[in-house]
Parts: C-alpha cells; structure tokens; sequence
C-alpha cells in the first residue's frame, strides 16, 4: 500500500511539473529578412509594450523596404527609420520617419547588452530623461569582448555591478555592456549572428551611414 502511494504521489508530481512546463507561453520569434541574409529573434516576455508594439509595426509592414540606415562595426547595426523606405544607401531623407509616439522604458536586469540583443533606439537623455524608446528604431548590437578591467572602470563609471554570469557573457561573446539600464533590450538572435556581423562589415560614410544599400525585405511572424 505504501509503495503505491508513493508512486501516486511521484506521478501527480511529474503530472504538475508537465502540466506547468507545457502551458508556459511559447515565446514569440520573428524572421528579419534582409538583403544579406536572415537574422531570427525572440522577444521577450518581461518588455510587453515594446513587445507588443513591435508585433503591431510587423503586422502593418511598417518594416518592409527600411534600410540599414546607421553601421558602427563592433557596436550595433540600427534600423526602423521609416523615411527610408524610398532612400538609397547614400542618402538622408527628411526627418526621423517616426509615428509620432514614443514606448515608456522598460529596462529589466536579466535583459542586457549582450552581442545579438534587440533593443529600442532613443533619443538622448537631455530631450528624453525618462528613456522613453524610439517607436520604430532599433538596434541590434554587434559588441565586442570586454576584460575585467574594462568592466570595472564601466561599473563604476555607470554605479552599477554585472552578475558574474554576465560579466561571463560579456568575456566571451561581447556586447555593449555601456548601454546596459540606459536603452530597453526587448529581444535577442537566436539565428543569424553572422549576417549582423556581415551587415556591420558594411563600408559607411559621414554619419555612419552605409555606402551600400542594406535593406530589411519584410519582417516574417514565426
């Protein structure tokens, strides 16, 4: 009796840890499809406006036909300014190409600047202290590797401490650890981090706008 009890209990045991894996929402995953290549990413779960309002942009197109329109190679590669749909490579269209809002921040700590993060571009704190995130704008960063030294002088600079396991993540794989608490990461790759590192290869100009026309083709739900 005492031996099927136990088994009882094991099976209504593995029965909740089932039940509660399987009904975990399913992160949701998007296909960037690009002029180089494609580049998947996941977004978070933990950023529900900027997660929310992406979906909402892709769903409209809003992306199809954005260039590339800002490279720096061992930072990030930048996109999103709808103006640029029409644009060529070398050329600056009027204006922001915004939608005329603006995404409260939503800065967690377990979402940091890793290489492969996707997170909101902004303008700048003077004009925009509480962070608030571009509409449309983002990023995804390219990073480098950073030594405990570099990683110290950041911290104290920005009076912030790294967990060590990013501190790991940021010895080995790289990132942007600078931006860390100060842009909203909503997302990261999960495929296709060398078609960022080929993008960010890209030759730019004044600006750091790209000499060649690096173009988003259209931004598929999974």
């Amino acid at each position: 009796m005492m031996e099927n009890n136990m088994k009882f209990k094991l099976f209504t045991l593995l029965l909740v840890v089932f039940m509660s894996t399987s009904c975990q929402p399913k992160a949701q995953t998007y296909t960037i499809e690009t002029n180089l290549g494609n580049i998947k990413v996941k977004l978070f779960e933990n950023t529900p406006l900027h997660k929310e309002n992406f979906e909402k942009l892709v769903a409209e197109q809003f992306y199809d036909s954005v260039l590339f329109h800002r490279i720096i190679p061992q930072f990030m590669i930048q996109t999103g300014n709808g103006a640029t749909k029409t644009a060529s490579a070398g050329e600056r269209p009027a204006g922001g190409g915004d939608l005329g809002y603006t995404v409260p921040a939503e800065f967690a700590p377990e979402n940091f600047h890793k290489k492969g993060a996707l997170a909101a571009a902004r303008i700048g704190d003077q004009a925009n202290p509480e962070k608030r995130s571009s509409c449309s704008q983002f990023y995804i960063v390219q990073g480098r590797i950073f030594s405990d030294e570099e990683l110290d002088v950041i911290e104290n600079q920005m009076n912030l401490t790294f967990p060590e396991f990013q501190r790991g993540v940021y010895k080995t794989l790289g990132g942007t650890p600078f931006l860390d608490r100060n842009y909203t990461v909503f997302g990261e790759v999960t495929e296709g981090l060398d078609v960022v590192d080929k993008i960010a290869s890209v030759p730019t100009g004044p600006g750091d706008w790209p000499l060649a026309d690096i173009r988003i083709l259209r931004i598929v739900k999974n």
